[in-house]
């Protein structure tokens, strides 16, 4: 059945203001009865084993499962060498081993970049995706691409780019509000390769910002039989998330339920 879960990036104002520690994020998790929590790496205090194993028991104490573990890592940077760029996606796949997480989730790149087309960014991104899996299956943990602007604005790039790395430990992290324009055409062609989902109230299009409808997002898993994680990820403006999460994610378990 589907599952309805948060991301820590919902409560960064909180978080990053001390206002909320990463554990306080798991509490609050369980106190509004999420079925599990998406734990955001710009929020670590450490990577160390022993901080990581105790966000893991914390979250299996409160009966929270660890759908993904979030980085901000790129394919294509070109500000570094694709060398550095695949230690670092090694880096956090370990710490997603850690925690028990079975997803990572990765940006494709910046681009428009100086010196590169995007099509010469896109092929770098799928070499670095290529040497990454086989890590990424030693370890057990599919890396998760988000469509995230850049080189995978639109669909038909985040599809290039999947089917180029052209592996089962590499899959997509669909953002439903990250799609610029013609988003629901975009979901469609990018659900078949979906292993997680993030779920955002809006979407930024170039018209400005637009309420999604999540019974035709519905219709689309549904079309592809996704079954998975939809992880909240709460970005209006001027809205407390505390307040807000907690009725997006009933409203979402409405929208949801009978899905098995």
């Amino acid at each position: 059945m589907i599952k309805i879960g948060c991301c820590a990036y919902s409560y960064r104002d909180y978080i990053t203001t001390g206002k909320m520690t990463l554990e306080g994020f798991i509490e609050e998790a369980h106190k509004i009865r999420l079925d599990g929590v998406e734990l955001t790496g710009y929020y670590f205090t450490s990577t160390e084993k022993e901080y990581l194993h105790n966000l893991k028991r914390l979250c299996l104490e409160r009966g929270l499962s660890i759908s993904m573990a979030s980085c901000g890592a790129h394919l294509f940077n070109p500000k570094e060498e694709a060398e550095r760029n695949m230690e670092g996606i090694k880096r956090w796949l370990e710490v997603a081993y850690e925690l028990g997480a079975p997803c990572l989730r990765i940006f494709g790149g910046r681009w428009p970049a100086p010196n590169y087309t995007k099509e010469e960014a896109i092929k770098i991104a799928i070499e670095t995706g290529k040497a990454c899996v086989r890590y990424a299956e030693d370890l057990g943990v599919v890396i998760a691409l988000e469509n995230h602007g850049g080189i995978t604005r639109l669909a038909d790039d985040v599809v290039k780019i999947i089917e180029g790395v052209n592996s089962d430990w590499f899959k997509l992290n669909l953002d439903t509000g990250n799609y610029p324009d013609n988003l629901y055409v975009d979901m469609e062609k990018s659900a078949p390769y979906t292993v997680h989902v993030h779920a955002k109230v809006e979407s930024r299009t170039e018209k400005g910002p637009i309420k999604l409808d999540y019974a035709k997002i519905r219709q689309i898993f549904e079309g592809v039989g996704y079954n998975g994680w939809i992880s909240i990820e709460f970005e209006v403006e001027n809205r407390d998330p505390v307040e807000e999460v907690p009725k997006f994610a009933e409203y979402l378990q409405r929208v949801f339920s009978g899905i098995s």
